[in-house]
């Protein structure tokens, strides 16, 4: 008897196909609409330009889309565009070339659209065009000849409306059949002066490199007024200036200066394909977009409908996200509380899982709630159309010092909390104000610093000046982040990243209606992104801070406060561990002898000394130390050292009173009062401005770089501890300690 093998299946074939388009044509709609939930989101190695990758099954083969940043252009200047150009050249580390583009065309603004695609014909690779926003096209009374359009390009052309979904099969069978039967679009025929200033730098680079670039890098090196692909080749500055000069001086001579050739071309060629290929009406009419735009841009109106709109934005995210919030910080308490007596035998390991793996987690998730709220608001706005017209109205107030008009809601909404402030700056395309905006968006009051402010304020502020003099206080305090950031902004943009001012400019997409689809997957993949990359290191963090505060546990501290006990009592030392078991607050006098004689005490007590001429004491210390990982952290930090326990709040009547009696017991001011208004001020004004969130700086090491973070924690900690101590010493000498 014989056997056969089972007949083998033809092997699926792989391809890459990207999707390119200008911003706001719908392009991640359509990304969308082609991928479903189907998406990976990363960032390109070495770069922190989004990478949105999705799987588009087709028949026979797999498919993997890429959605490329927008662009207007390839000319390689900021990092989207570099990121463009290397995708579509090959350039990208464990990423292969893509087999076709899809450039997505805004159906209102054909030939302004389609010069992105003529750009990505020098490229030699194959193109579909998604003509999208059709419905948009035809509210404007534009009539577009698809079939016409064909003809003239050479390469598909697929009307769609991704919004609703129309022509969305018809695209996906598109790529089908340009993957089995690519299709070019012509490039622009170059007049010989430009040919040869490209073969000029091409063969300059062959001979003092040895490298040798594609025609469309090339092109780019030739009319981009700084090109990013110059970066690529080992040439020093002078190099690089001389020989693309030298490249440049004929075109010059012919009368074709490169900066404006490529437009003149490029823009000439596509008014003759589009010749007859689109209907204006007779009188162009007026779109429901330009109505609302005469009241939402208008000088007085436009502000206040946008000042409007970003206090309902932000009493909704401060307010909303508060039960959530206290609902994951309660559930945590309680998985604490119900692990606690079970690993009572073992008390390091009882500490590792309930204050370090339980809260770790905790003070990951707490902040998921604002990020998810945040999100929801930011891709509604950007979804609607609203973003442009507020960046625009928001540009006068923040272009002097490096900032954009974007900048604003990232800032405003770091009032909440800083971690999804900084993740809302991804809206900012300038690569130097997006980064500007994050390293100042921490200086903003977040609503952890809150507890800090009330337990300062309360103790110490109010009983002296009374209410009102109190909740003025409170106030200055989250005044002080947001007066001190339009300063650092400028000099963060003159000292180092050195911008120069330019003129902001901007297109207005038209106002749409947003698809919830859209705007909870965007949320999604927000706060999914948050848990796994930022989480990760802020539960690293909150280990290591509860180690040193752990560390080391000595059982001779439990030993000598058992013997000091019973001698005071005139019992035994069985008795006296009885009496220490039964009463909390011996075990909090022992916790907080515990914590004084930790690493995170010693160092405390060694640090001291800097934060003197603040007025801080050893145990003040201790707790800006502790409050790294989170600065409400130092509420409970000051109730152990206190001798009051980890679960005292700010509202704390016991607290305040043990840090109102606190008196410094060595040094010229033994017996003094530690705590005065002007130390309380001195803290308040410490924790405004210092960079005492673990989350914070991580999520900016994710958004920009180590780098960035490391100089975010340099900067705000000198300048907190400058401002404490210039507060300290003036007030000091004005009004005495």
């Amino acid at each position: 008897m014989t056997t056969t093998d089972p007949p083998t299946q033809a092997p699926v074939r792989t391809a890459t196909v990207a999707l390119m388009g200008n911003p706001n044509t719908g392009k991640t709609t359509l990304f969308n609409r082609l991928t479903g939930a189907r998406q990976r989101v990363g960032n390109y190695p070495g770069v922190t330009v989004e990478r949105k990758t999705g799987a588009l099954n087709l028949p026979d083969r797999e498919v993997t889309l890429i959605d490329l940043p927008g662009t207007y252009s390839l000319a390689a200047v900021s990092a989207d565009e570099r990121i463009a150009i290397d995708v579509l050249t090959g350039h990208i580390d464990q990423m292969q070339r893509p087999d076709l583009v899809v450039c997505v065309a805004d159906a209102s603004n054909v030939m302004r659209n389609l010069f992105l695609a003529s750009q990505i014909a020098d490229t030699g690779l194959p193109v579909v065009i998604a003509l999208n926003l059709m419905d948009a096209a035809e509210a404007r009374g534009l009539r577009i000849d698809s079939d016409l359009l064909l003809q003239r390009l050479g390469v598909p052309v697929v009307p769609t409306i991704a919004s609703t979904g129309q022509g969305i099969d018809q695209l996906r069978q598109a790529i089908v059949d340009a993957l089995d039967r690519p299709r070019y679009l012509t490039s622009v025929d170059w007049p010989q002066p430009i040919r040869q200033a490209v073969g000029t730098i091409g063969e300059s680079i062959q001979s003092t490199t040895g490298q040798s670039l594609d025609e469309a890098e090339l092109l780019r090196l030739l009319f981009d007024v700084d090109s990013a692909i110059a970066d690529r080749l080992p040439w020093s500055h002078d190099q690089r200036r001389e020989q693309i000069a030298a490249a440049r001086a004929p075109l010059e001579a012919e009368s074709l200066h490169p900066f404006h050739a490529e437009s003149v071309l490029r823009y000439g060629e596509l008014g003759e394909l589009l010749e007859g290929v689109i209907t204006k009406p007779d009188q162009p009419r007026a779109t429901r977009s330009e109505s609302i735009d005469r009241l939402l841009t208008h000088r007085f109106w436009g502000l206040a409908t946008f000042a409007s709109v970003m206090f309902v934005v932000f009493y909704l995210l401060y307010f909303i996200a508060q039960a959530p919030m206290t609902l994951i910080e309660e559930g945590f308490n309680l998985l604490g509380g119900w692990v606690e007596p079970m690993l009572a035998a073992t008390p390091m390991l009882q500490a590792l899982v309930v204050d370090g793996l339980i809260a770790g987690v905790g003070g990951v998730l707490v902040f998921l709630p604002q990020i998810l709220i945040l999100f929801f608001f930011i891709s509604l706005i950007e979804d609607t159309g609203y973003m442009a017209r507020a960046a625009f109205l928001m540009d006068k107030l923040f272009s002097w010092c490096g900032l954009t008009g974007k900048s604003f809601v990232p800032m405003l909404s770091s009032y909440a909390c800083a971690v999804p402030g900084i993740m809302g700056a991804r809206t900012i395309e300038d690569p130097k104000a997006r980064l500007t905006t994050i390293l100042i968006a921490p200086l903003m009051s977040c609503s952890a610093r809150l507890p800090v402010y009330v337990l300062m304020v309360g103790a110490f502020v109010e009983p002296h000046y009374g209410v009102a003099v109190a909740a003025a206080t409170v106030f200055a305090m989250h005044v002080v982040g947001l007066a001190v950031s339009v300063p650092i902004a400028f000099t963060i943009n003159r000292l180092f990243l050195r911008t120069r001012t330019s003129p902001f400019l901007m297109e207005m997409p038209a106002y749409r209606v947003p698809l919830l689809r859209d705007v909870l997957w965007r949320m999604w993949q927000r706060g999914r992104e948050f848990i796994i990359r930022a989480g990760t290191v802020i539960f690293a963090m909150s280990i290591i801070i509860w180690a040193l505060c752990y560390f080391p546990r000595s059982d001779a501290i439990t030993q000598d406060y058992i013997q000091q006990l019973a001698a005071e009592q005139s019992i035994t030392a069985e008795q006296a561990q009885s009496q220490i078991e039964a009463d909390t607050a011996h075990q909090h006098a022992i916790d907080s002898q515990y914590i004084e004689q930790s690493y995170m005490g010693r160092i405390g007590k060694t640090v001291q000394p800097v934060f003197d001429p603040a007025g801080f004491d050893w145990k003040i210390t201790v707790g800006v130390l502790a409050s790294f990982p989170a600065r409400e952290v130092i509420i409970s930090t000051m109730g152990i050292v206190y001798a009051l326990g980890g679960e005292v709040s700010e509202e704390s009547a016991d607290l305040r009173s043990a840090m109102a009696s606190a008196t410094w017991t060595q040094g010229p001011r033994a017996g003094q009062s530690v705590f005065t208004p002007l130390v309380a001020l001195s803290v308040m004004v410490f924790f405004a401005l210092c960079m005492q969130c673990g989350a914070t700086l991580t999520v900016i090491a994710r958004e920009s770089s180590w780098k960035w973070a490391a100089f975010s924690f340099v900067y705000m900690t000198t300048l907190a501890w400058a401002a404490s101590v210039l507060v300290h010493q003036v007030g000091s000498a004005f009004f005495g300690a």
